[in-house]
């Protein structure tokens, strides 16, 4: 399975042919899908590769469209772009509260001759317009709480399928879609090729220093945080990946970097990446739905217990299963981290989007030289982990937080009970179900909770308190009428010590 991203055309496994080749750099127009109140609409031009294929921007209109209100924005751009990479914003204003279908045309001139590109130029796929929702309210978060994007690509991650955002681009679109920090968990081996031509090397330690250094320079908030996606070997000598947010120094891992054929062992096992630091690493979509071609091409494996580190003075933290969808991966991936939560591993739930770019939908390559792809899914910051706290790198298990894509869902509390809140508005829809789980530690496994108090304050907010003395932890899921979801970590029996 290919992942999403802003796709690549140009690499034809020195073959004379391909069906996604054109002689033109890649031009896509993206958007932040959502746009809390307040903010503007920003929209974002991109360009790569420039360098192989010069192009002059001449213009840039758009027509945002809301029922029978429509919104035309126009802007010259007058830029000729010869550059690897070129990120142009386009602010266009507030806008009132409400779901946009956005039509945009970027006139070119390339080659000698004008063009007109609908949202991007992308081979075998029709445009369509962009789609945008203008919030009435504020996300619902509890006071204390920070949201994040756990899971996001820069323009390092550029191989011969995909490409990222810059980290500029990224953190205004986290702003516009109400995120307080990115954690930008690159490839490993993206680092290690250049930038110019992601076929020939370059000095990875050079380059991962340069991101630290472009992040570094931007504005204080949101936070973003350097890190690596790093190729890691399992129990089984397969490759898995690791989210290392934070890391102050590059490590290496070229396991199933693709460039390299079928020489695809694993450069580190997850115990040698782990004790090198006292950092925070997550196992990325542990449970990820593969092909046997992918498993046999790029030596792909699954995260086992024996991943976890457990006993290792940095065992791993957090398990990312909620990776953009509730598809198979999900489910597979959350009955994993159930697993370890009845053996008493309060290993926390993560949510991220594994976004390369992606900011309204994704355009990816499904089968190399012959199709692309795309979706609505693993869009930037539609799943969110929301964290207690103010240093989202300050990591442990049992801690409190949850995983959403629209409502907030947490627990407090005191010496004799558990309380849970659940917190929605009109934008995510009113309460459907809410479901409380627990193990008692007199039980192997853990079991829904039938008989529950709740109080319901609205439609849109109740608490519910359980008797904790005999539970090892308990937790809680919840949906709303118009689909979104969240759960909450576990909480454990000491969560007062944990917490707060």
């Amino acid at each position: 399975m290919f992942k999403p991203e802003y796709a690549e055309i140009h690499y034809k496994f020195k073959l004379p042919w391909s069906l996604l080749y054109k002689k033109e750099p890649e031009i896509i127009v993206d958007a932040p899908f959502q746009i809390v109140p307040g903010k503007s609409v920003k929209l974002f031009l991109i360009i790569r590769e420039g360098n192989r294929f010069p192009v002059f921007l001449k213009n840039f209109s758009a027509d945002f469209i809301c029922g029978k209100t429509r919104i035309r924005k126009w802007q010259p751009l007058n830029e000729l772009v010869n550059s690897a990479f070129r990120f142009i914003e386009i602010d266009c204003g507030k806008m009132p509260a409400g779901n946009y279908t956005v039509e945009t045309q970027v006139q070119i001139k390339i080659n000698g001759k004008e063009k007109c590109i609908h949202r991007f130029n992308l081979s075998g796929l029709t445009t369509t317009p962009l789609r945008i929702c203008v919030l009435q309210n504020p996300i619902p978060k509890p006071a204390g709480f920070i949201a994040g994007e756990t899971h996001a690509h820069t323009y390092i991650s550029a191989d011969p399928v995909e490409f990222g955002a810059s980290p500029a681009v990224l953190q205004k679109a986290a702003k516009s879609v109400g995120l307080d920090f990115v954690f930008c968990t690159d490839h490993s081996y993206d680092f290690a090729f250049d930038e110019n031509d992601y076929m020939i090397r370059a000095d990875a330690n050079v380059r991962f220093e340069k991101l630290r250094k472009e992040i570094a320079a931007l504005a204080p908030s949101p936070s973003l945080i350097a890190g690596e996606e790093i190729s890691a070997g399992n129990s089984q000598n397969k490759n898995v990946h690791l989210l290392f947010p934070g890391n102050p120094f590059y490590v290496p891992g070229e396991g199933d970097c693709g460039r390299k054929w079928l020489n695809n062992k694993p450069t580190l096992s997850i115990a040698e990446i782990v004790n090198k630091t006292n950092l925070p690493c997550i196992a990325a979509h542990p449970k990820e739905t593969m092909s046997r071609l992918e498993r046999f091409i790029f030596r792909r494996g699954d995260w086992s217990a024996n991943d976890l580190q457990k006993n290792s003075k940095n065992p791993i933290v957090a398990l990312e299963f909620w990776n953009g969808s509730r598809d198979a991966g999900f489910y597979r991936g959350k009955n994993f981290w159930i697993s370890e939560l009845e053996k008493g591993n309060f290993i926390l739930p993560f949510g991220g989007n594994d976004a390369h770019g992606d900011l309204n939908e994704f355009t990816g390559v499904q089968i190399p030289l012959f199709r692309l792809k795309r979706s609505h899914a693993h869009i930037f910051g539609k799943v969110r982990t929301v964290l207690f706290g103010e240093n989202p790198l300050k990591l442990f298990c049992g801690m409190n937080l949850y995983v959403t894509d629209g409502p907030a869902l947490w627990w407090t509390t005191s010496q004799s009970e558990v309380t849970f809140h659940f917190l929605s508005n009109s934008d995510f829809g009113s309460q459907k179900s809410i479901r409380i789980f627990g193990k008692k530690f007199s039980d192997e496994k853990e079991k829904e909770i039938e008989k529950i108090d709740f109080q319901k304050i609205s439609e849109f907010e109740l608490t519910i308190s359980l008797a904790r003395k005999d539970f090892q932890y308990l937790r809680a899921e919840a949906e709303t009428e118009n689909g979104n979801f969240a759960l909450t970590s576990a909480c454990p029996a000491n969560a007062d010590n944990v917490h707060t």
